[in-house]
């Protein structure tokens, strides 16, 4: 699928999501669960990449948050995708609290490296992410650039998304998702890099 045809179609399935989230703060459970169907996949990989075996109980502490506070998000679908990943990203810091595993620190380098992506690696790197393999490399990852990546390519944000979710700069944030997938795809066996900045799942053309 070209960027055009992937930019409509990520459009369509925000503003389906908007629409079903829209209908749930009216208290339709149908509508609802239509959300959730939207967003649960990928939640359910970001919080695989930050806590493991344990990211079913993690999301449904964060599905019990979302449904409590619904009736305080305003926003379209888009902006529903970043509130449910920072909710999810704050019960897996709680988690990961509570087991004394201490989040590896962001070491990020200075973000006016403001680097271009690699396409043809990202395009190949997010085909790869659906396999639990492949999260596993993620884990892998130093945590700023795992955290960018999942939240990039497995969530959907764009980058100033992403950088609310984090509390980071944008510019930290793109920087952190280009070496993290320069570096899985090495891992991946992936060589080919272009100077075309990667378009991610959610990003406008």
């Amino acid at each position: 699928m070209g960027q055009r045809g992937e930019a409509r179609r990520v459009q369509a399935y925000d503003r389906e999501l908007g629409a079903a989230v829209a209908r749930a703060q009216e208290g339709d459970e149908a509508a609802f669960a239509a959300a959730y169907r939207l967003v649960q996949p990928g939640l359910l990989g970001y919080l695989r990449g930050i806590v493991g075996d344990d990211a079913e109980d993690v999301a449904s502490d964060a599905w019990l948050e979302i449904a409590r506070d619904l009736g305080r998000f305003k926003g379209d679908g888009a902006g529903f995708r970043g509130w449910t990943a920072t909710i999810a990203r704050h019960r897996a810091l709680d988690h990961l609290r509570r087991q004394k595993v201490r989040p590896r620190a962001a070491a990020l380098e200075q973000d006016v490296l403001d680097l271009p992506g690699p396409h043809s690696t990202h395009d190949q790197a997010l085909e790869s992410l659906s396999t639990q393999a492949a999260l596993e490399l993620v884990r892998g990852l130093p945590r700023d650039q795992a955290e960018a990546v999942l939240l990039r390519v497995v969530v959907g944000l764009d980058g100033p998304a992403a950088a609310r979710v984090l509390g980071k700069r944008p510019g930290a944030v793109r920087t952190a998702a280009y070496r993290g997938l320069k570096r899985l795809a090495r891992q991946l066996g992936v060589d080919t890099v272009t100077e075309e900045a990667p378009r991610t799942l959610g990003e406008s053309t």
